[in-house]
This record gives C-alpha cells, sequence and structure tokens, in this order.
C-alpha cells in the first residue's frame, strides 16, 4: 500500500512538474507577483498599524521571556488576542518605533505561500470534484494566478496589521489541504484518511483561530466543500459528519447568535444598529464582487465612514435589490450544486467566508482585506472552464480569455503597487475618492496643512465637508485642530464648537481628537485659551449622553484633565484627577504611566502616593488581569520608589542644609 501511494505521489508530481507542466507556469507567477508587487514595499504604516504595533516597544523592547509573554498575551485586536499574529512581527523586530519595509516584506512573502498553497488546495479539490490530474493541475494554476494577482489583494498584503487576516487563510488553506488529502485516501485507507482530516480540521482551525477570530470558520468552510460534491464522492460516515463539521459549524453559529440584539443602540460607539448592520452589508458584498469581477486601481480605500446606511429596505431602495440579489445568488447556488459544483462552491465559500464579519457582529462596515480568505475559489468555475475549453473546440477562446484577463489583472495590480508606494500620494487618492467620508476631509486637510502650511485650502476642504455633514463631530474638531495648530482658536470658537457637540451623535474618532487637542494642551507652550478650550470641549461631550455610555471617554476624560493640570502646575489638581483615572482604567501599565509622568514633571511626593495607589491596585489584579508576571511589576515598583525617593531626598536638600546652618 505505502509503495501504491508513492507511485501515486510521484505521478502527480510528475503531472504538475514534467516539461511545459504548470508546475513551471507556477514558479513563474510567484515570481511575476513578488515582482509586480515590490513598490508596494517602500510604503508607509496606516491607520492602526501603530496602535497594533506599539507594545513591540512596551518595557523596552521584547527581550526577556517577561516582555514575550506580555507581548503575546496582551493583544486587543479580538478576543483570542491573535498571539499567532503577534508572533509573527517579531519576524520583522522587537521593539518601536520601527520601519514598515521589513514588515511589509514579510506580509508579501506570506502572500505568495498562500498563492501556493491555493494552487495546492485547488489541486486536491478538483480532483476530489472528479477533475483528472492534468486538467486539475492547470485549474489549479488558474485559479491561483488570477486570485494571486488580483489588485483588490494589494491592500490586505501591504497594510502591516492585516497579516492576521493573511495568516488566518495560511492555516485554513493549510488545514484544507490535509482535509482534502485525508478525503482522497478514504474509503480505501479509512484510519489514515480519517487521521488526517481530524488533523486538518482541528490544527487548521485552532491555529488560524489565534491569528484571527474568522480563522473559526474553516469546518463551515469545508463543510460548503463536502455540500456542493458532485453526486457518486465516496460518503463520509455519519458520525465524523456530525463531529467533525455539522456540531463546530452549529457551535460557532450558536456562539456568533449571542451576540444577536435587535435593539435600537446595541453599540454606542456605531451609529448603525444590528438590522441597519445587515441590511447594508447585503449592499457591500455586491460591492466587494463588484471589485472581484471589474477590478481597478484604487478606491476609497480606509476612508469607508461615508457609507449611507441601510435604514430598512428601501431607505436607499437599493437595498431590497440586493438582499433579493443574494437571496437568488444563495438559492442558485444550492439548485446548481449537482449541475454546476464549482459555480456554486465559489458563491457559497464566498458567502460563508464573510458571515462572521460581515454579518450582525458590531465591527465597522467595510474593510477590503475581509475578502482575502473568501474570496479563494471565485475564480475556480473561469478556471475549470479554461481546461476544459483548452482540451476541446474552444482552445483559441480558452487562450484568448485567460491571456486577457492575466494581463489585466498584471496591469492594474502593478499601477496599484505604485500608488501604495507613496503614503502620501495613496492618502490624497483616497481622501479625493471619498468625498463623503469625515475621516477622508480630514486627512486632506492635514495633508494642506503639511504641504507648505496651506491653511486657506485645508480651511476650504473642512468647511466644505462641514456643509455636507454639519452634525460630524470629527469635522468639528478637525476645524478647531486646525486653528490650534496655526495658533488662530479663539475661546468663541472653542465655545460654538463645544456647543455643536453637546447634540453630536457619537463619533470614536471624535475621542481620538479631542486626545490630541488636550495633549497639545498639556505641552508647557500650550496657551490658556487652549487649556480653558478643551476643558470647556470636555465638560459639553460630558453632558452628552451618547458619550457617556462609552468606556474609553469615561476613563480618558480624568486622565486629560489632570495632564493639564499638571501642565498648569497644579500637582494636587492632577493628582487627585490621576487618582480617578488609574481607578477607572483599572490597569497596571496605565497606572505606572501615570505615575510616570507626575514623577517625570518634577513631583515626586505626588507620585510616590500614586505609585502607593498603583501598588494596591495590583494586589486586587488577578494574574489573567495583568500583562507582566507580578513579580515584574513588584520589582518595578521598587525601583521607581527608589527613583522617586532619591529625587525627592533632592529636593529637600537645599532646605535641610539651610536648616542645619541656622541651628
Amino acid at each position: 500500500m505505502p509503495s501504491r501511494m508513492a507511485e501515486k505521489a510521484r505521478a502527480t508530481a510528475r503531472v504538475f512538474f514534467g516539461p511545459t507542466a504548470p508546475g513551471w507556469a507556477l514558479l513563474l507567477l510567484l515570481g511575476l507577483i513578488a515582482v509586480l508587487q515590490g513598490p508596494a514595499l517602500q510604503g508607509g504604516f496606516l491607520f492602526d498599524d501603530e496602535p497594533n504595533l506599539r507594545d513591540l516597544g512596551a518595557y523596552g523592547g521584547v527581550e526577556t521571556w517577561e516582555t514575550l509573554r506580555a507581548y503575546l498575551f496582551g493583544g486587543f485586536a479580538g478576543p483570542s488576542g491573535r498571539p499567532l499574529s503577534l508572533l509573527s512581527f517579531l519576524i520583522d523586530d522587537f521593539t518601536w518605533p520601527s520601519t514598515p519595509e521589513n514588515f511589509k516584506r514579510t506580509n508579501l512573502l506570506l502572500h505568495l505561500l498562500n498563492v501556493a498553497l491555493l494552487a495546492w488546495a485547488t489541486l486536491k479539490l478538483t480532483r476530489f470534484y472528479g477533475l483528472d490530474a492534468r486538467r486539475a493541475a492547470w485549474a489549479a494554476f488558474w485559479a491561483a494566478a488570477f486570485w494571486g494577482l488580483h489588485p483588490l489583494l494589494i491592500s490586505t498584503t501591504f497594510y502591516v496589521v492585516q497579516r492576521m487576516a493573511m495568516l488566518a487563510a495560511t492555516f485554513s488553506l493549510a488545514g484544507l489541504i490535509a482535509y482534502l488529502h485525508g478525503r482522497s485516501l478514504w474509503p480505501e485507507r479509512p484510519r489514515a484518511a480519517l487521521t488526517w482530516m481530524v488533523v486538518g480540521l482541528g490544527a487548521g482551525t485552532a491555529l488560524a483561530t489565534l491569528s484571527k477570530e474568522n480563522g473559526a470558520l474553516l469546518p463551515l468552510l469545508i463543510l460548503v466543500i463536502e455540500f456542493c460534491a458532485p453526486a457518486g464522492r465516496p460518503p463520509l460516515p455519519r458520525w465524523f459528519r456530525w463531529m467533525a463539521l455539522y456540531l463546530p459549524s452549529l457551535a460557532l453559529l450558536a456562539y456568533l447568535g449571542r451576540y444577536i440584539n435587535l435593539s435600537d443602540h446595541p453599540w454606542p460607539e456605531r451609529s448603525f444598529n444590528q438590522i441597519e448592520r445587515v441590511l447594508t452589508e447585503a449592499r457591500i458584498l455586491w460591492d466587494y464582487l463588484g471589485l472581484w469581477f471589474l477590478p481597478r486601481i484604487e478606491g476609497a480605500g480606509l476612508f469607508r465612514d461615508g457609507i449611507v446606511l441601510s435604514r430598512s429596505l428601501w431607505a436607499p431602495p437599493q437595498t431590497a435589490l440586493a438582499v433579493a440579489g443574494l437571496a437568488v445568488l444563495l438559492a442558485g447556488a444550492v439548485w446548481v450544486r449537482r449541475r454546476a459544483p464549482f459555480v456554486a462552491l465559489a458563491l457559497l465559500f464566498f458567502l460563508a467566508g464573510h458571515v462572521m464579519e460581515s454579518g450582525w457582529l458590531g465591527l465597522e462596515l467595510y474593510f477590503e482585506h475581509r475578502n482575502y480568505l473568501p474570496s479563494v475559489f471565485l475564480f475556480l468555475p473561469l478556471s475549470v472552464w479554461l481546461v476544459q475549453a483548452h482540451a476541446g473546440t474552444q482552445r483559441a477562446l480558452a487562450w484568448l480569455v485567460g491571456g486577457v484577463l492575466l494581463a489585466w489583472l498584471t496591469f492594474f495590480s502593478w499601477q496599484r503597487a505604485k500608488l501604495w508606494a507613496d503614503p502620501v500620494k495613496l492618502e490624497v487618492y483616497w481622501a479625493l475618492a471619498a468625498p463623503e467620508s469625515p475621516r477622508a476631509a480630514n486627512a486632506l486637510a492635514r495633508h494642506w496643512l503639511n504641504q507648505g502650511g496651506n491653511v486657506a485650502e485645508a480651511e476650504k476642504v473642512l468647511d466644505e465637508a462641514l456643509a455636507r455633514k454639519p452634525n460630524s463631530g470629527l469635522l468639528i474638531l478637525s476645524r478647531l485642530q486646525l486653528h490650534t495648530n496655526v495658533g488662530t482658536a479663539t475661546l468663541a470658537e472653542f465655545e460654538e464648537a463645544a456647543r455643536r457637540l453637546e447634540s453630536a451623535p457619537f463619533d470614536a474618532q471624535v475621542v481620538t481628537a479631542l486626545r490630541h487637542l488636550a495633549e497639545r494642551a498639556a505641552r508647557p507652550s500650550a496657551t490658556e485659551v487652549e487649556r480653558a478650550g478643551v476643558r470647556l470641549l470636555i465638560e459639553r461631550l460630558q453632558a452628552n449622553g451618547q458619550y457617556q455610555q462609552f468606556p474609553l471617554f469615561r476613563r480618558l476624560i480624568p486622565y486629560l484633565l489632570a495632564r493639564i493640570a499638571l501642565a498648569q502646575g497644579d500637582a494636587d489638581a492632577a493628582e487627585r484627577l490621576y487618582r480617578e483615572a488609574m481607578s477607572l482604567y483599572g490597569q497596571m501599565d496605565a497606572a505606572m504611566e501615570m505615575v510616570a509622568e507626575v514623577g517625570n514633571a518634577g513631583y515626586p511626593e505626588h507620585a510616590l502616593r500614586l505609585l502607593d495607589q498603583a501598588e494596591r491596585l495590583l494586589a486586587t489584579q488577578r494574574e489573567d488581569d495583568v500583562k507582566f508576571p507580578r513579580a515584574f511589576y513588584l520589582r518595578e515598583i521598587e525601583r521607581i520608589r527608589g527613583l522617586l525617593n532619591e529625587e525627592r531626598d533632592k529636593a529637600h536638600a537645599p532646605a535641610r542644609a539651610a536648616a542645619s546652618a541656622r541651628s
């Protein structure tokens, strides 16, 4: 039996890597992708790259087992913490700040690996669905080429933190390959078959989920593959289908079902409820499909906060069409699954892959990277047609379609990679492509201000955006920030902004903008107008009930006020506010940072009292509540206490010397 399996493997290798075989074409494809997308390595970090990567530099960098543990298990991007993705960033650097090129290069290599894994998975899948070895190999090449070259994936590959999505896809594809290998052994070698399938499902799902939570979809995605399999495939035992596929898929859907909340405001940080999100996502899924089959160089990128929400099936009217269209796609895929299994698989795999991130969870509405794994088989029906047509009377048409599509994708991928090489140009492109986005207007105004201090053009951009969206808290504060940065902001302008914010809908970006204004007001060079104005903004936002529902806002406020009080030299008020903030945060790292701020400002006695509070906080923390082992914090507390005592003694030394001289 082993010799027969070895001969089968050698036969497959001969088909894939023989003369003029698809294996060599795949190697050329990987080289082409690397060359085309290489220019994007020169791009910069984007948006939430910095928040997700800055823990690399916490406490001097990841250089000890303690800092490694704290870094890996301190992730906040999702419920799992995504430790495998965090671990992968250590390939590129172990401290922060850092440079983006190494991170982007690793992402590109990971994308190339995923292209190769997709070719392997497609080869296994098409063999399972009944294609002969040669046609399956060429179908695998075409499917990998159309997916790997697609310009839509540039944004995932070169947006550094989306390595999380890529790594989840890596383990999902690897798990799928192992499962399909086991499937090919059934029923001739049942023990080996079940082992491969269980390992593929179990390890693939676990590793993918520890990279990003949508890796938990792997059992559901494999269930789709089994559901679409042509008639006549050897059936699996019923107990295995239930234990390995049905129950894990149902468990995941039940887990997601726990988050269903049909109230009007389930998320204080979002401007939509769950019904509105699901309806809006129906339109967005069609937009995703449009980007796949009608690719373009670039769109609005990450500035997607201007999307018109679907408040009902008829507002806007396209919502009903989108929902009906998805229902037709779903029903049609089920109907044709026996006659056109590759078409059914492409559609159902895509829809199943979006269940988590494009469903009812309270995530932001739109991100291109959500398509990375769900899209892997979208071009499989076309790929199968190409190899079948090439073997028949439509050979010339197959060459024409395949060649034109490859050339089209190659050109768009190269153009988009060049655009991603220039972060300033890229951000301006996005901003101009998203006139309804407050974030885009803010970025464009910042661009004009940075380009030779063109205040007039920046102000024009913000005024036009405010005319379109007068209730946008982000735009209100962006205009105020502009005037503050150039030193023209008046107290009356702060008062007007505060009045408008009091009734503005919640926007998490407002909290970020407020923090920037407060940090500026905490600088020694800040004017009293700035400090008074920021306090007024905080006061009015505290009166806005929507912001009071947001825990981050509630704990941030005393911290920002403490920073301003410290800058004004009112150490007693600062200490009182820091104490309040420390209690609300309830986190040792935040507490230690507050102690450091007061100590660095030259108030060792106040810092020592705050350090005592931090030590009491540590005593209440469980091991799971702290990033570092308790002993690490105790050592830090003693070290800092020693430094603060030295500073206090130095400050008191002149007074003691004077008292000694008088005596």
